[in-house]
């Protein structure tokens, strides 16, 4: 009997930071500004950790097509309500250079609950992601996929970087945010697992010894959502660019049915030691898409764009099952034009030879990020 083929479809989340339109400093987001967000998009929009953050949610999507509409719905939404407070919403994963200790959390039950349960970890929480949904009714096939996926996290992870600066300072890596978000407990790659029961058994013994309330503080690179029948790719920075997040979600979703397509051929992807993806993920964290990535199978480290090209190659049926392939060749221009990080770089260095400042010149870095966000709405 023919294997039945999942839907494969697409939930994007992300997380903005408000910034003020004058200073371009962190600025909290006024009660207002949400509840006529609210008011607007329901429940896809959602208040974060931080005051001075802003979380939204696409509806379940077919294909990146569906998505990208979705997406400029919510992206103008809260930049047009965000414009009547004279702020202004940046996609980074970390801002260039406020200060993590001037920030306040969410008066909310879960934020309460992290604030105390994590202390001084959380509290450095300044920090911004991108998540890709991916649906996968069946559960055991949903954590078979996981095991083979997270071999490409740190060739997702090299795409997005988008940030490089920390406090007012370049860090010298190109996903600061993971080194930040990686002090929480339950983080990093995801174990191997023989099934979802073994999964479920794992976390019902953190929540019988009352550790955790439940699935949602597991907070892994790939997960089993803990709400949906989904798989949820989190390893990317968010993206400053709407068609780059897009090409991000084009290339989680093809490169799980290229998986699924080897298992109905009994053919899978091979499993490594999460200690040598481990070391692309690090790569990938500290250098982006500039230096290129351990290729496990060939035992050497191989250029970004020789490896996109590859990855092209092997989920060019699933991008054109999705009608994605635009997306999925985006990819390229990525590694070519560099990612969010050496774009904020090179704005950055060129204020400081036009006589700027540091000061200035990461102002600039922000009213950058400012324009991308509205680059393709």
């Amino acid at each position: 009997m023919a294997i039945a083929e999942p839907e494969f479809t697409i939930g994007i989340e992300e997380e903005y930071l408000l910034v003020d339109r004058d200073s371009l400093d962190l600025a909290e987001a006024p009660e207002a500004l949400m509840e006529a967000c609210k008011t607007e998009l329901q429940d896809q929009v959602a208040p974060e950790f931080l005051k001075c953050q802003i979380e939204i949610g696409t509806k379940v999507c077919r294909t990146v097509a569906e998505a990208r509409e979705d997406l400029k719905r919510l992206m103008s939404c809260v930049s047009d309500q965000a414009a009547k407070h004279n702020l202004a919403p940046i996609a980074a994963s970390c801002h260039p250079f406020s200060d993590w200790r001037e920030q306040h959390h969410t008066d909310k039950e879960r934020y309460n609950e992290l604030h105390d349960d994590l202390a001084g970890v959380v509290r450095r929480m300044l920090i911004c992601g991108m998540h890709v949904h991916v649906g996968i009714a069946e559960p055991d096939r949903r954590v078979d996929l996981m095991n083979q996926l997270a071999y490409f996290l740190p060739h997702l992870l090299a795409l997005s970087c988008s940030s490089p600066f920390w406090q007012g300072r370049d860090t010298g890596l190109d996903s600061y945010r993971l080194t930040v978000f990686d002090n929480l407990p339950r983080t990093g790659l995801p174990p191997r697992m023989a099934s979802f029961g073994e999964f479920e058994r794992s976390v019902q013994i953190l929540t019988d010894l009352g550790v955790i309330e439940d699935a949602s503080k597991i907070w892994w690179d790939l997960r089993p959502s803990s709400k949906f029948p989904t798989i949820e790719s989190r390893i990317c920075d968010v993206q400053p660019r709407l068609e780059h997040t897009l090409t991000l979600a084009a290339l989680t979703q093809a490169l799980t049915r290229m998986l699924f397509r080897l298992a109905t051929r009994n053919q899978r992807w091979r499993i490594y030691d999460p200690f040598l993806v481990s070391e692309n993920r690090w790569r990938a964290q500290r250098y982006g898409s500039r230096e290129g990535l351990i290729d496990l199978g060939r035992g050497e480290i191989v250029p970004m764009g020789e490896l996109v090209e590859e990855i092209a190659g092997l989920i060019a049926e699933d991008a054109q099952h999705f009608g994605s392939l635009e997306e999925v060749e985006r990819a390229q221009e990525i590694v070519q034009g560099g990612t969010s990080s050496a774009r904020q770089r090179q704005v950055y260095v060129d204020g400081l030879e036009a006589g700027d400042d540091p000061a200035r010149a990461l102002q600039a870095v922000v009213r950058h990020l400012i324009d991308e966000y509205h680059a393709d709405l």
